[in-house]
């Protein structure tokens, strides 16, 4: 495969987060800025993978990986320091055309939504080679992939947002066992407890799932606070 091909395909990718809408992460209640990129793993749903950032207006913040997610909480003046940043990044030429090449693997792809305004971004490439031109853009995309802070800590979702998908994946599968018929959550994502969910694989992990003499693939994306599938 070609890097144009892969990048491509990174970018399909993520268009698929948030139920394929490009403003599907407008879903999240009170988001500021939301940053999305595709597992690396191969055999991963990107899809399903919860944020790699989110921060919301009253300042709690999270962080997502693969499958979990931290949350925790910025003072005051932090927030306002990201969203001087944001700023920064929306005044930048051209900021908002699809995609941004930052230089480096064009098969890296990045997704930041700024909602005060409002610019969605696409990003290729690794931002340690960006131009100085997009200096603010790639500190920004830097500093949110690798976020931390003193006040994350794991978080544990009520709801997930549940995707049935007719795959056949590799390997052995397991029962269905929900309450209702697997046909109407293959009709759309649906939203079930965590409960519910006690031992299956979440995220971008997906499960696969013998039902009806047909196998599936099953993906269980973290919801938010206030967030709907």
């Amino acid at each position: 495969m070609t890097k144009a091909a892969a990048a491509l395909l990174g970018l399909a990718g993520l268009a698929l987060v948030r139920g394929g809408a490009p403003a599907g992460a407008s879903e999240i209640p009170g988001a500021v800025i939301v940053l999305e990129t595709a597992p690396g793993t191969p055999g991963r749903d990107p899809s399903a993978a919860p944020p790699r950032f989110v921060l919301l207006k009253d300042g709690q913040v999270f962080v997502g990986g693969t499958a979990r997610l931290e949350a925790g909480r910025l003072e005051k003046g932090e927030a306002s320091a990201l969203h001087k940043r944001a700023d920064a990044v929306r005044k930048l030429p051209g900021i908002s055309s699809s995609p941004v090449a930052l230089g480096g693997d064009a098969t890296r792809t990045t997704r930041l939504w700024l909602f005060d305004g409002p610019v969605e971004v696409v990003a290729t490439g690794d931002p340690a080679e960006a131009p100085p031109a997009l200096a603010p853009l790639a500190s920004l995309l830097s500093d949110l992939l690798r976020f931390d802070h003193p006040s994350l800590r794991p978080y544990a979702p009520a709801t997930y947002a549940m995707t049935v998908r007719d795959v056949r994946l590799v390997g052995g599968c397991r029962a269905w066992g929900f309450a209702f018929p697997i046909a109407q959550a293959q009709a759309a994502p649906r939203a079930v407890t965590a409960a519910e969910v006690t031992g299956w694989p979440t995220g971008a992990v997906p499960a696969s799932v013998c039902a009806d003499d047909r196998r599936y693939a099953v993906t269980l994306r973290p919801l938010l606070p206030g967030e709907q599938p």
